[in-house]
């Protein structure tokens, strides 16, 4: 047997999510620390996702960037972020040590990912270091493969803070075919944080009011998110624009849906975000992402 994976590695809320969908996992590779191929795999990120509390205590994502390089491991439990842009509002310096936080790292281009539990362990500026708690990787499902180019940094956007939903972040929601999600095991400031991919067909999140409902596909059957979400039922949603590097987050009340909805095809499940309040933030990062065989025309600056 694995001796690095966790004996239980499913909190109370995991349990009964996977129960309520019909079925119990009895065992995962979910493991305390980082194995050799994941700490070979962040350096070769030009981004990484996070998770933190917001200033409300609510779970919150944001998006670093930088050369790759800027994620390392220092050593199976210790990952060092490093980052030279980012996407990490309201609290642009970064959670405090102590505090838990997630991440996600992820390439679109290979649709490998690996996720990391953990707290802050360090602080130097705004780069920090993340002692793991858990750690894992996700299948490839629902990825859409996307090569990533970095251009040359322009200024950043003010953050504009939204009440709800403007018909700017209804076009973008609309279009998406890729966003993340961040939750949290407990509404107290010590539950472990989570921060996982969500992809689909263009459109997969549907919109009603300021209401959006994320279709829950197949997929590893731990339910990380799902769990949380019945254990705090909380969560922030983040969306980056692949084609001009705008960011996008929104916080609100979730509830989840345990039976299939026929206006969801595919979907076996699903959950819902009642978006109270957002921000975002024009040209955040300078990556750009291209589908294989889709070439921007640099002639007429026409992606």
């Amino acid at each position: 047997m694995d001796q690095d994976r966790i004996p239980e590695p499913f909190h109370p809320g995991e349990r009964e999510a996977q129960a309520r969908a019909g079925f119990r996992v009895p065992s995962a590779p979910i493991r305390d620390r980082l194995i050799p191929q994941h700490q070979a795999f962040y350096p070769l990120l030009p981004w990484l996702l996070v998770a933190a509390r917001d200033e409300a205590g609510d779970p919150a994502a944001g998006v670093l960037t930088g050369t790759p390089g800027f994620v390392s491991a220092a050593d199976p439990r210790t990952l060092w972020v490093r980052p030279d842009h980012g996407a990490w509002q309201p609290w642009p310096a970064g959670p405090a040590v102590g505090e838990p936080v997630a991440a996600l790292g992820i390439d679109l281009g290979t649709r490998r990912r690996n996720r990391v539990n953990g707290r802050v362990a360090a602080r130097d500026g705004l780069a920090f270091a993340m002692a793991v708690e858990e750690s894992f990787g996700n299948c490839p499902q629902y990825i859409h493969v996307r090569r990533a180019e970095e251009e040359a940094p322009s200024p950043a956007g003010a953050v504009e803070a939204l009440a709800g939903l403007d018909g700017e972040a209804r076009r973008l929601i609309g279009a998406t075919d890729t966003a993340f999600v961040a939750s949290a095991s407990s509404a107290g400031r010590d539950g472990r944080l989570d921060v996982s991919h969500r992809g689909g067909p263009a459109g997969f999140i549907r919109i009603e009011g300021d209401r959006l409902i994320v279709p829950d596909y197949s997929g590893n059957r731990y339910f990380n998110t799902l769990g949380n979400m019945l254990l705090n039922p909380r969560a922030g949603l983040l969306l980056v624009d692949v084609a001009s590097g705008d960011v996008l987050h929104l916080t609100g009340a979730v509830g989840i849906d345990w039976e299939p909805d026929p206006a969801l095809p595919n979907a076996q499940r699903s959950w819902s975000l009642q978006v109270e309040r957002g921000w975002r933030r024009k040209a955040a990062i300078p990556l750009r992402w291209m589908e294989p065989g889709k070439e921007p025309d640099k002639r007429i600056g026409i992606p």
